[in-house]
């Protein structure tokens, strides 16, 4: 199995709902609510803006790997594969997803106002990064 760790941030603005972010993540993921941080900030107009955090390691971010490319389709799974140098940094793969078709159910790549999914693993040589990846989603199916 190979050492994966998966970060999730979520800026969740005061038009939208914590709770259907929740349920939704418990749902899709099995995520509970302390499986996150949870914080309020001030927005740069002072407006409240709740920021939820997760930091999963070992089992539970595999767990999450697996179900999270359960739910993709072939052609996004594609997609990532063919952006993977693109949107890797420093072993860490960044993949961005709409928030709002989140809360109905579904993955949609967006890059603004999304989700911010990061799976880490190491990667001791830069020209490894797409054989690394393309093995961590190819074994998770």
């Amino acid at each position: 199995m190979t050492k994966l760790e998966i970060s999730l941030d979520i800026i969740v603005h005061a038009t939208e709902d914590l709770e259907k972010f929740l349920k939704s993540f418990e749902e899709m993921f099995g995520l509970k609510e302390e499986d996150f941080i949870i914080s309020n900030v001030e927005g740069h107009f002072e407006n409240p803006i709740t920021i939820i955090r997760a930091k999963l390691t070992k089992k539970s971010a595999n767990q999450f790997l697996e179900e999270f490319l359960k739910k993709l389709s072939v052609n996004q799974k594609e997609e990532i594969r063919q952006e993977i140098e693109e949107r890797t940094e420093n072993s860490t793969l960044h993949i961005r997803f709409d928030k709002q078709e989140f809360i109905e159910g579904r993955i949609d790549f967006l890059e603004k106002e999304a989700i911010k999914l990061k799976i880490q693993t190491p990667i001791y040589n830069k020209k490894d990064t797409v054989k690394v990846f393309s093995k961590i989603l190819e074994n998770v199916n």
